[in-house]
């Protein structure tokens, strides 16, 4: 069953329309080739700027190609002898350019087999497609890393749990924490979390009325993805710890929180403060109490994990009038 391919309006020349091909052709990024089965070149159009210079009085594959991409289009189009044949190659130009190079075997009337090549940049959408897999497996290394962080939280949290409705209920909240953080790496289209918005995320939950109680100066810094998850645990625990067990709100002193640059063992780092006031009544002042505070996965968060993560150093202090917290890290941890 044969199909038409082609119609044209009655009276209107080839050599009339094949001016408007023109057009198509350069706006498609096209280029077009026509030998005959002796290889001769009969017909071509718009070639790349990499290769337009080699076209002469009569082209050839070798003086528009050169030797290397001549043998190849010699192996693609060999056995190209039936209506209908086609092959196709990629060739890479100076690295970063991608030409795709189809032949096909084409029946022209009384003319004969001849070859048509098609040579269209693909350099674009191979970039594409390399970014493409590159962020896929970006997204999978951090996805991974994410979860091994839940599984972590998860069991810490249940060896510290003395009931079901404990661990749900601490569980839930470190959950909620490290989406609260993965939501500004995302925004951020993976670059990170800016210190003073972190803080702002993952404080106004438990403050949502007395915002003011929580003050926070020094640089406003880009942290990585991996130290602004981890930061943001910390800051979870610190501000749950200040509403569960102390008498922030009842007692109206501010927190301080800060970070600032600093010189630490020799090199640029970052320094991060809790300091967090007591009223002379709280309750947790009774030393039994302090070592029962300390003595559970907030702890855990706040002196180990937190401080392994980033490869800095914490000091996590609970004293008669206050309660203070200190993380030093190195500034690399930090997008700049």
């Amino acid at each position: 069953m044969s199909h038409q391919l082609t119609w044209q309006q009655a009276g209107e020349s080839d050599d009339k329309l094949r001016e408007f091909f023109m057009p198509a052709l350069v706006d498609l990024g096209a280029s077009v080739i026509i030998q005959n089965l002796n290889r001769n070149y009969l017909f071509v159009t718009n070639l790349p700027d990499v290769w337009s210079g080699g076209l002469s009085e009569a082209p050839s594959d070798l003086s528009l190609f050169g030797p290397d991409i001549a043998e190849k289009l010699r192996l693609l189009k060999d056995g190209l002898t039936e209506p209908g044949q086609k092959k196709h190659i990629e060739i890479s130009v100076n690295s970063d350019e991608i030409y795709e190079f189809r032949v096909q075997a084409v029946a022209m009337g009384a003319g004969g087999i001849h070859l048509v090549t098609t040579i269209v940049d693909r350099s674009e959408e191979r970039h594409r497609e390399r970014l493409l897999r590159a962020l896929l497996r970006e997204v999978s290394h951090r996805s991974k890393n994410l979860l091994a962080i839940i599984q972590s939280i998860a069991l810490q949290t249940a060896r510290y749990s003395v009931t079901l409705d404990m661990f749900l209920n601490k569980f839930r909240g470190r959950l909620y924490s490290l989406s609260q953080s993965q939501d500004l790496i995302t925004d951020s289209s993976w670059r990170g979390a800016y210190f003073f918005e972190l803080v702002r995320q993952q404080t106004e939950k438990y403050l949502p009325e007395n915002q003011q109680l929580v003050r926070v100066t020094g640089d406003d810094v880009l942290l990585s993805p991996n130290a602004s998850l981890h930061l943001g645990l910390a800051l979870h625990e610190l501000i749950v710890n200040a509403v569960s067990h102390g008498s922030l709100i009842k007692n109206g002193r501010a927190i301080s929180v800060s970070c600032n640059r600093v010189h630490a063992n020799g090199q640029e780092a970052l320094e991060v403060r809790w300091d967090e006031g007591l009223a002379p009544q709280a309750s947790r002042l009774e030393a039994r109490e302090d070592e029962n505070l300390k003595a559970h996965f907030g702890s855990t968060v706040l002196e180990r994990v937190v401080p392994a993560s980033v490869n800095g150093k914490a000091h996590y202090v609970i004293s008669a009038d206050r309660i203070s917290y200190s993380l030093v890290f190195p500034v690399e941890h930090a997008s700049e």
